[in-house]
């Protein structure tokens, strides 16, 4: 299980610096958008490269924060229902969420994913709108985030286990401890 472990710090922190970074793409996202919109209203100017830089800025900030907001327990679930149950259930819940669903759609997404990325790629596939820009960037997108997410998966299923057998602390109990003193 040490071994496992030591993958999952690995996974973790990939995933960390991947999503601490991917968020500063919003930052872009909103100068490209307002710059386009003084360059539209102002001078009358516009491209469909600028509005198609924005939807990938958008799309990547979206499928490259996936895992991060994973990792950092951030996505959505039922706590009405979860606050319901015991935390080892809950942690039985995470595990068979992951066996059961993250991990195979995942698997499956990638599978599926790959002949659009590849193809796209290989035949250097260009946006139909006039002054568009390559797609396969954007397809790339889509495929990395679902090979990030389903290795962050992978971390937290390891983490998940690791709990449950008692061999490390619940990464997520200083994070719920936070939450109950804010709101407290």
């Amino acid at each position: 299980m040490g071994a496992l472990l030591a993958l999952s710090r690995t996974i973790d922190a990939i995933n960390t610096v991947i999503g601490r970074s991917a968020m500063w793409l919003t930052l872009i996202a909103v100068i490209v958008s307002s710059v386009n919109a003084v360059l539209r209203k102002a001078f009358d100017m516009s491209s469909n490269a600028w509005l198609e830089l924005q939807w990938y800025l958008f799309g990547g900030v979206f499928m490259l924060c996936a895992a991060y907001t994973l990792l950092k327990n951030e996505h959505i679930r039922i706590d009405v229902l979860a606050g319901l149950f015991s935390k080892r259930t809950r942690d039985w819940i995470d595990v068979g969420g992951h066996v059961i669903v993250l991990i195979p759609f995942c698997l499956l997404m990638i599978y599926d994913l790959w002949p659009f990325f590849w193809l796209s790629f290989t035949s250097g596939e260009v946006s139909n709108s006039p002054g568009g820009l390559i797609i396969w960037p954007a397809k790339g997108l889509i495929l990395l985030g679902f090979v990030l997410l389903l290795a962050q998966g992978v971390s937290e299923l390891i983490k998940r286990v690791a709990v449950l057998q008692g061999l490390i602390p619940d990464p997520y109990e200083e994070k719920r401890d936070e939450d109950e003193t804010v709101v407290a």
